[in-house]
């Protein structure tokens, strides 16, 4: 798994946020200036490195050593999930599998992101190709708007702007699968490629669906500790400002939709798998019925020349000089009745 970014902080500035250089920041004996600060570094022992340094507790500290074990775990292949942890301080540690999509190859790629939220801090890093954060911080520094403020805003970009990847990488899926069934129903492509792609596309939804699925898990564990702390600590109400409730409710309707169009899709593909098996079907049919016309026109012919070829000296017409083009004559006129009876029937 590719890294993120290098260690980048932001701060709020006007509507929006900026990259700033903490060595041009006022600090107050060597510690960092105060106010509301969003750190990105490349990796769970930097982020942990970078807690102590923002004064995070022990319990803090400690569930950040916990984070990193499962993190190394799921780059070592096991299934991505989603934590949520607070310490009795209030800070928020949690992961969550990342996903995209490469269009050229259709296959889906997944990641992990992990961030640790206190009142004023969010430190953040990210593993794969989802590039999350990246979007984030731009969208952020653009000025676009995101609801909450604070660290609960940089958390509410973060998050819809991951369930914002998902669904894009529904939306590849999607195409993909319009694509397919389009040669379901063409005489373009082989039932082997065909079904290749199918498995293929079945595969990778299966994969999306099981880095989203983690999103949809933690999202309660969310609203939960909002509903929790609500009114102190890092949830807290602002006179003014939109209850944070309400955006993470929104990211987990948002995830929900997405793994509704998921599954419907993995249906579609179901429902295309049926078709072609039953299209493989008829064509076997119609297989078997030519070969078998064939045979009963081969068989009148082979019938009479066994009936001739026994080796009795009394039979009718052998000392006849005709007898052997009348032979031939009705053994091709079975064969023309037959011919035109299948074909009458739709069996050539």
């Amino acid at each position: 798994m590719t890294q993120q970014l290098a260690r980048e902080v932001y701060r709020p500035h006007g509507d929006g946020w900026e990259a700033v250089d903490e060595r041009d920041a006022p600090s107050d004996r060597g510690r960092p200036a105060p106010g509301p600060v969003w750190v990105v570094v490349g990796s769970v022992d930097d982020l942990r490195a970078e807690a102590v340094a923002r004064g995070a507790s022990d319990q803090g500290l400690r569930l950040v050593d916990e984070l990193a074990g499962w993190t190394a775990q799921d780059e070592d292949g096991r299934h991505l999930r989603g934590r949520v942890s607070r310490s009795t301080a209030g800070e928020i540690v949690l992961t969550m599998p990342t996903v995209s999509y490469a269009e050229a190859s259709r296959d889906v790629h997944t990641g992990i992101l992990t961030c640790l939220v206190t009142q004023d801090v969010v430190i953040a890093c990210e593993s794969g190709d989802a590039h999350v954060l990246r979007r984030a911080a731009a969208r952020l520094c653009d000025g676009l708007p995101f609801p909450d403020e604070g660290v609960r805003q940089v958390l509410a970009a973060v998050l819809l702007t991951l369930v914002s990847q998902a669904s894009d990488v529904e939306a590849g899926l999607g195409d993909a699968v319009a694509e397919t069934e389009q040669l379901v129903f063409s005489s373009r492509g082989s039932g082997g490629q065909l079904l290749g792609s199918i498995y293929g596309l079945k595969r990778e939804i299966a994969e999306a669906r099981r880095a989203l699925g983690p999103i949809t898990t933690a999202m309660p564990e969310l609203e939960a500790e909002t509903r929790e702390v609500e009114g102190t600590g890092l949830f807290r109400r602002s006179t003014g400002a939109p209850a944070t409730v309400t955006w993470l409710r929104r990211v987990r309707d948002r995830s929900d939709r997405v793994d509704r169009h998921l599954d419907a899709h993995d249906d579609l593909l179901d429902a295309m798998l049926s078709v072609h098996l039953s299209q493989v079907s008829v064509r076997q049919n119609e297989d078997m019925r030519k070969m078998s016309a064939w045979a009963a026109m081969i068989a009148v012919p082979t019938l009479i020349a066994g009936v001739y070829g026994m080796n009795f000296r009394h039979m009718p017409e052998l000392d006849w000089t005709l007898g052997y083009p009348l032979v031939l004559a009705v053994m091709a006129g079975a064969c023309g009745l037959l011919y035109r009876a299948f074909r009458r029937s739709g069996w050539l």
